[in-house]
């Protein structure tokens, strides 16, 4: 009888990237850091990761990137002025990121997404793992991550999620072809996946999306993957490569997410994600959705 899969622990976040879609702002801060309401983009997904059982975080930084870390660790003055002003509600919100398990490792040259995680071997070890691409916020009410952790228990092998575009938008993702029995399905078995694929040649319309639970077995693919598509080592070209392997760690499963989804490295989609869950902020929501409907209607401010 073999034994049942190891549950993740730990979770990888790349977070070299340079953030060039939001120049000027991202010159000096982080992509990451940006505010979404009132938190910045890599505190909800550290936060996702944590709600689904994933205790040990690790990031993978760059050059630039030191403030991400600052962020994660104590502030003592901002701590001792909250705590003299009586201020429990702030202090509460500052304690909440740093009370998380948060470890750091530099991606010397950035190499593309594979050679990112592929800077995780060491501190993830030969167990299960996630990956979260800090672009990509999943609301919080929907529970992508953990489903996929309960899929991967149960299959074995990796799983990636994937999302529904419209056809016209495949070249912008990495898109998947899955088995014509798993059709309509929202658990896929993966037969292939293809980077940005041109319109005409996508095999479907089911794109991954920056959620990832993956075996072991794809740290020693990774380092026998060579540079792909722009130059870089691609984690697809080495999940397309497990897909269609055998043995232990081979395999793979698609999760097909119908929910919320907000892409904060794209600014039209950073900004209606701002817009969204500002709407819904238990504070500012009631008077900033009254503000919205008169700005629409032309009365506001």
């Amino acid at each position: 009888m073999s034994e049942p899969t190891p549950r993740p622990r730990k979770a990888v976040i790349p977070v070299a990237g340079l953030g060039t879609r939001f120049l000027p702002a991202t010159k000096a801060v982080p992509k990451e850091l940006l505010p979404v309401v009132d938190r910045p983009a890599i505190e909800y997904i550290v936060e996702e990761a944590v709600r689904a059982g994933l205790s040990d975080v690790l990031m993978v930084t760059g050059r630039g990137k030191g403030a991400i870390e600052d962020h994660f660790d104590g502030h003592p003055e901002i701590e001792r002025a909250l705590d003299a002003k009586g201020d429990q509600e702030r202090r509460d919100r500052v304690d909440a990121s740093t009370d998380i398990e948060v470890h750091f490792v530099r991606q010397g040259v950035p190499k593309g997404l594979g050679h990112a995680v592929l800077c995780g071997r060491t501190h993830v070890g030969d167990e299960p793992f996630a990956v979260l691409l800090g672009d990509d916020m999943i609301d919080a009410r929907d529970h992508l991550l953990e489903q996929m952790i309960e899929v991967q228990a149960e299959r074995g092998g990796s799983v990636v999620a994937l999302m529904e575009v419209p056809r016209d938008q495949v070249d912008k993702y990495g898109c998947a072809a899955i088995d014509p029995a798993d059709e309509g399905s929202d658990v896929v078995r993966l037969t292939g996946l293809v980077e940005k694929p041109p319109v005409d040649e996508a095999p479907s319309n089911l794109a991954v999306i920056g959620r990832y639970v993956l075996h072991p077995r794809v740290f020693e693919v990774l380092e026998q993957t060579p540079p792909g598509r722009g130059g870089e080592i691609q984690l697809t070209d080495a999940l397309l490569e497990l897909a269609g392997a055998d043995g232990e760690g081979s395999g793979m499963t698609g999760v097909v997410f119908r929910g919320r989804r907000y892409d904060t490295g794209d600014r039209l989609d950073y900004l209606k994600a701002v817009v969204r869950l500002g709407r819904e902020h238990p504070e500012l929501g009631t008077d900033f959705a009254a503000w919205l409907d008169d700005f629409v209607r032309g009365d506001a401010r």
